[in-house]
Formats: structure tokens, C-alpha cells, sequence
């Protein structure tokens, strides 16, 4: 029997789906067809957590924090500051050198996002496989899983520097240092999760 979702995740999907649509429009409007790949991506990944809702159980915390996620790709590629995109806003001088800058919007939005990614896993793998629970296989897998996830969406950006010119995907190096904050993402995650074991 299909699950009713809770009044809490009906609001999530609509709160999702409202951004969606209207950075979609404000996409097409500027001309900006690089970002449409990653709307039907969004939309991808909307339906697959939609379905899967009675399955994987997530929690409501989960369903935000992946919905906020997707707004702030959204707004990176979407919102213009100082004559360029969101994402390439230089938050805090942490390394600055003429081939690259730590830290930008870009790089936090990585380091967020597949670290949630990876607190989804770690759910997954011990709501499905309990016997992982307290483990460090629930702790490593989902850090690598994350990984590799992380590596799928950087062949989706280079799709769309194929499929688009002149897109705000960048370089070589802006290719390693999103790897790498994914990385750390998924890392922090997990030691939140370690920590937060620990203490109880």
C-alpha cells in the first residue's frame, strides 16, 4: 500500500517545487540553458526521494536539509553579484593565490551538499543493513558512496560544458577543489555522526 506523505513532507515538495519552477522560468528567461541540465536533474532526484519516501523513511531534517541543498544551486547559478553568478562569490581569503581561491560560495555549497549526501547514506545503510549501525563500514561507505556521487555530478557539469558554451562550470581546477570539498563534506558528516554517538 502506497504511504500518504505527512503534511511535513508535502511541505518540503512544494517549497522544492516552487523554487524550481521559478528559477527555471528566470533561467529561460536570461538564456542561461547550461542550468536547465541541472533543473532536469533537480526534478530527477525529486521524484526519486518522492518514491522512495516509504522505503527509506527519511527524516523530515533530512527532506529540508536536501531541498536547501537544492536551492542553493539553484541561487548559485541563478543569483548575479558583482557582475558574475553566486557561485563564484569569494567568501573568506583562506587561500588566495592566481590559479585559485579557498573559500568560495561554491565550494560551501559542495562541502553541504554531499555532506548531507553522505547523512543520507549513512541512513539508508543502517535503516536497511541495522547490523552496520555503530560500525565504521556505516561510517566509510557512505563517505565513499558520496564520493562517487560527487564524481557523477561533475561528469553532469561536464555535459553541460559540451552541450553549452561559455558556462560557469570552470576548469581543471575547479574540478578538484569541487571533488575535493565534496570529500570533506562527506568526511564532517560522518564525524558529526561518530561524535554525536559518542556522546550519547
Amino acid at each position: 500500500m502506497k504511504r500518504v506523505p505527512s503534511r511535513g513532507e508535502q511541505g518540503v515538495a512544494y517549497f522544492t517545487l516552487a523554487y524550481i519552477v521559478a528559477f527555471t522560468l528566470w533561467f529561460i528567461s536570461i538564456g542561461n540553458y547550461e542550468f536547465i541540465v541541472y533543473v532536469i536533474t533537480m526534478l530527477g532526484l525529486v521524484l526519486l526521494v518522492g518514491f522512495s519516501l516509504g522505503k527509506a523513511e527519511y527524516t523530515l531534517a533530512m527532506l529540508w536539509a536536501l531541498s536547501i541543498w537544492g536551492l542553493m544551486h539553484m541561487a548559485g547559478g541563478g543569483v548575479a553579484v558583482d557582475g558574475s553568478v553566486l557561485y563564484n562569490l569569494e567568501l573568506v581569503p583562506i587561500v588566495e593565490t592566481e590559479r585559485l581561491f579557498i573559500l568560495k560560495y561554491d565550494q560551501v555549497v559542495h562541502a553541504y551538499g554531499f555532506g548531507v549526501t553522505a547523512w543520507v547514506l549513512h541512513h539508508l545503510l543502517t535503516l536497511h543493513f541495522p547490523q552496520t549501525h555503530g560500525t565504521a563500514t556505516a561510517l566509510v561507505y557512505p563517505v565513499l558512496a558520496s564520493m562517487g556521487l560527487g564524481a557523477l555530478n561533475e561528469i553532469i557539469e561536464f555535459s553541460a560544458v559540451l552541450m553549452v558554451p561559455d558556462t560557469n562550470v570552470g576548469g581543471y581546477i575547479n574540478t578538484a577543489l569541487d571533488l575535493c570539498f565534496n570529500a570533506a563534506g562527506a568526511v564532517m558528516a560522518m564525524m558529526i555522526i561518530w561524535l554525536r554517538r559518542r556522546a550519547a
